[in-house]
């Protein structure tokens, strides 16, 4: 099955976030905006957006439409069998669909959400992952990042993080700080009462032709990273006995960026791949970046994958900026910095010596 093209395939927002984050206000208030109009939201029950006296049913009972043109469904068996019924349902005229929004429980883990939409081969075909947006509680986000595991996972995959409740809370720059550490390369959104622009959280980012470049130089922003170093224990004030120390938000998620200068052979950044994602894949939460290779060096390739899910490579027509190095942004845990650092070296070497090899050889032929 050969994919559609990106501008042919329905985008997706992954909406995360622990328990009363504020996602359903959130939602409800998405929903009566115009712009939304051909979107179709996933949920677990119906009750839980609470959308009840706002719904008109359109033949069965696990999809209804809104009164403002959008769709809210409960999954099903699995996501890929809803997401088959939504475009069985597009592509015979019975339902508008422009994007998908994923609304997942407080207590869900989205990585294997996000595995489904960038490994199954029919999602991977008909949708494309847009974004992931996770809402962080601004009045007991601290506590809520401390205390239960599945949090800093949320905050760790998201392209977008959003604050809410802002108008409660005493302080924010704590929790914005360790927001930063788990993961550095999203923008912080602040909303109350759940009134936000449909564009801040919705825009279709990495995945979109006309975005792409822009988009990978926001969140590449970690770049400020030095080789190496692992942002826990900097970008800002942190001593060791400081309240929000990273460490204790979750199985040691920390964030760091490998840069490299000089291009990396293609076969080197394959074998890379290969051999980190078939011994950590379950711990690399988040990986994304541009890489310059060898062959195709006025190309960088995009590349971003989710644990074991490694989304197809995308080869930009030129460099977003200037800066024409490798640059690929990790949000792990338990993984350190120097040995991502280590194994990628190494291969870079042994591709270099098997192609100056290859050279000799040719010549002395």
């Amino acid at each position: 099955m050969v994919a559609l093209s990106l501008s042919s395939q329905v985008p997706v927002v992954v909406m995360t976030g622990f328990l009363g984050a504020g996602k359903t206000t959130l939602l409800k208030k998405l929903l009566c905006r115009p712009e939304l109009q051909g979107t179709a939201v996933i949920v677990n029950e119906f009750g839980e957006i609470g959308l009840d006296h706002d719904l008109l049913e359109v033949g069965d009972e696990t999809v209804v439409e809104l009164d403002g043109g959008c769709l809210c469904c409960t999954v099903r068996s699995d996501l890929t069998d809803t997401l088959r019924d939504l475009h069985r349902r597009h592509a015979t005229g019975d339902i508008e669909l422009k994007r998908v929004i994923i609304e997942t429980t407080g207590l869900a883990d989205p990585a294997p959400i996000l595995a489904t939409l960038l490994g199954d081969a029919y999602a991977g075909h008909y949708f494309r992952l847009a974004s992931v947006v996770t809402l962080v509680d601004a009045v007991n986000g601290l506590a809520t990042l401390d205390a239960h595991i599945e949090a800093p996972r949320q905050v760790a995959v998201a392209d977008r993080l959003v604050l809410t409740k802002i108008d409660l809370a005493v302080e924010v720059e704590p929790l914005q700080a360790a927001l930063r550490s788990l993961n550095p390369t999203a923008p912080i959104l602040r909303v109350n009462h759940g009134e936000a622009e449909p564009a801040d959280l919705l825009e279709d980012g990495l995945f979109d032709p006309a975005t792409r470049s822009a988009d990978v130089q926001a969140w590449l922003r970690a770049e400020w990273l030095a080789p190496g170093d692992d942002h826990e224990h900097h970008d800002h004030p942190h001593d060791h006995d400081h309240h929000h120390d990273v460490n204790r938000h979750g199985e040691d998620i920390r964030a760091f960026c490998v840069r490299r200068d000089e291009p990396i052979p293609t076969a080197a950044f394959e074998a890379f791949m290969n051999v980190l994602w078939d011994m950590r894949g379950a711990d690399l939460l988040r990986v994304k970046g541009l890489v310059c290779l060898s062959e195709e060096p006025d190309k960088p390739l995009v590349f971003h994958a989710v644990q074991h899910a490694i989304h197809p490579t995308v080869s930009l027509g030129n460099w977003p900026s200037a800066d024409r190095s490798t640059r690929i942004v990790f949000i792990v845990r338990d993984i350190l910095p120097s040995q991502v650092e280590t194994m990628l070296d190494k291969l870079t070497a042994q591709a270099n010596d098997t192609g100056a090899q290859s050279a000799i050889a040719g010549k002395a032929g």
